[in-house]
């Protein structure tokens, strides 16, 4: 109890500190004005002579412009507003459970209980101050459907207990300072003086934040202690799975317009296969036995879909393709909706990278016109029609995989598709980031961490293997699938799907084709049929 209420006392004298800062810049701000201010009471008292009548004249002048613009930045950072953090409102009628596990919990603490519950789509907790009494407690979404009733409880214990200290009006005060500030550091105008400013306060701010931290977990120390380790053990493994199921699984269907409306029951499945291969949750078996923290809610399904549809806006935005729609798919509908289209897409691509200036057919190198319409070529079906006169084919070759395995079995031609491919890849890329014509100015969706920058070849793999995929799944040898830790894959009857990989490599580093036209004649897929793009 000592050290709790020395760090109480430590973070209000910190907090102090930051709005004595402050008063003593509206001082210095106000200090010509009232050294104006004497010299024109002593002008009207006669205790100042006709002599002081230029310092008067030049301070007054300079007063006036001191206040001015102190006014103008005063208000321009006034309403200077922080980035609104990505959450989601949870009334208590939605989680009446949940609401009196909060308030019994801050009762135990001896705290302010939250004045309300939000939902944010990360594996993250915090208290977010809404210039009310009492701040809003915001849970990530992850530990509702992964962490039990009790683990959530001992989690959420030093976040609540935070509302302690938190009310109190000098860091409350101190707090909101340091927010509008950091807002307008960014801002063109007030930048320079915020950022000034942040200087000497920004010590006092951290100090001050981190023993209210150490007092909120001291407060925290008499709830569940035990449960708390096991809660944080938890917490890692959260956090792990949902990075996967995002940058893996989620990443995908966002790309083709579509938003997998159950997150939260696919983090629960990307968590307990990640638990089952690595063993990192020793007895998870068991402890799914225990209550869920999602049984808090009174229809999870539902929030699970807000928290869904908030989570693509946060770290994807809103599709930006033309007549592109976005649209929700559910986990029984993803192989067939994001998979397949994903391959058929990429395959596509390989194709027309292949049948753009340049392609080579049985008689060697051919010359051929550009198309006129790249996003169709190598869709029709049929033989290529015999050479015209002027050069060129009456007719576009068929996409087959035996085309694809005689086209980069030449180095040379395996240079110039890949950086075809590598060049459409990287338009479509910038039409993504681009902000979508018509909407006017959004914030910018934060982003998940950039996926590691992919080489021509290894791009041009990853094509290969989609035009694979969609020749197999053609010819019934296989079906697209979905693994909760690695995203897309193709459920293979009759081949060793991890043997694939090592085909296309042979293929696309050697010009070697013979390892993969084995893979084909054992699972049963004929070389010589088109595949379908579309």
């Amino acid at each position: 109890m000592a050290a709790l209420a020395g760090h109480s006392r430590s973070a209000r004298d910190h907090a102090q500190s930051v709005l004595r800062i402050r008063g003593a810049v509206f001082a210095a701000a106000l200090l010509p004005a009232a050294v104006a201010v004497v010299l024109l009471a002593g002008r009207t008292s006669g205790h100042l002579g006709p002599g002081w009548d230029g310092l008067r004249r030049v301070l007054t002048v300079v007063a006036v412009v001191v206040l001015a613009v102190a006014t103008l930045l005063v208000v321009r950072i006034a309403r200077a507003r922080p980035p609104a953090q990505p959450t989601t409102t949870l009334p208590e009628r939605c989680a009446p459970d949940l609401y009196r596990m909060v308030a019994d919990l801050a009762a135990r603490l001896d705290v302010p209980a939250p004045s309300a519950v939000a939902l944010t789509p990360d594996c993250d907790s915090w208290l977010e101050d809404t210039g009310a009494a009492t701040p809003t407690l915001v849970i990530g979404s992850p530990f509702l459907w992964w962490l039990r009733v009790s683990e959530l409880r001992a989690l959420l214990a030093p976040v609540v207990a935070g509302t302690g200290p938190s009310t109190h009006p000098d860091v409350a005060a101190a707090r909101r300072l340091v927010r509008v500030l950091d807002a307008a550091s960014s801002q063109p105008v007030t930048g320079p003086l915020a950022r000034l400013l942040l200087r000497p306060i920004g010590p006092h701010a951290a100090e001050m934040e981190r023993l209210v931290a150490a007092a909120s977990s001291a407060r925290a120390q008499r709830v569940d202690h035990g449960l708390r380790l096991m809660a944080q053990e938890q917490v890692g493994l959260a956090y792990a799975g949902w990075d996967r199921l995002l940058t893996r699984v989620a990443v995908p269907a966002w790309r083709a317009g579509r938003w997998p409306a159950q997150l939260g029951v696919g983090v629960v499945s990307a968590l307990t296969e990640l638990s089952r291969r690595d063993r990192l949750a020793e007895g998870f078996t068991s402890r799914l036995g225990e209550r869920p923290a999602c049984d808090l809610l009174e229809s999870p399904g539902e929030i699970d879909r807000r928290v869904s549809l908030l989570a693509g806006r946060l770290f994807h935005g809103e599709p930006t393709e033309a007549g592109a729609e976005w649209r929700p798919v559910t986990w029984a509908d993803y192989p067939e909706e994001v998979v397949d289209r994903t391959w058929r897409a990429e395959a596509a691509r390989l194709f027309e990278a292949m049948d753009t200036g340049r392609w080579s057919g049985p008689g060697g190198a051919v010359a051929a016109p550009e198309p006129a319409e790249p996003a169709v070529l190598g869709c029709r079906a049929g033989p290529a029609g015999p050479p015209r006169a002027g050069g060129g084919y009456g007719e576009l070759p068929r996409p087959t995989l035996c085309r694809v395995m005689d086209r980069l079995a030449d180095e040379e031609e395996r240079w110039t598709v890949a950086t075809r491919i590598s060049g459409r890849a990287a338009r479509e890329e910038e039409q993504r980031q681009a902000p979508p014509a018509g909407r006017g100015v959004e914030p910018a969706p934060i982003g998940l961490p950039p996926a590691p920058p992919r080489t021509g070849r290894e791009l041009l793999a990853d094509h290969v293997t989609a035009a694979v995929c969609c020749a197999a799944v053609d010819a019934g040898s296989a079906r697209p699938g979905l693994d909760w830790l690695d995203g897309p894959v193709l459920g293979v009857d009759r081949a060793d799907r991890a043997a694939l990989r090592e085909c296309v490599t042979s293929l696309v580093d050697d010009g070697d084709g013979d390892p993969l036209r084995g893979w084909l004649a054992n699972a049963g897929i004929r070389a010589d049929k088109p595949v379908r793009l579309v």
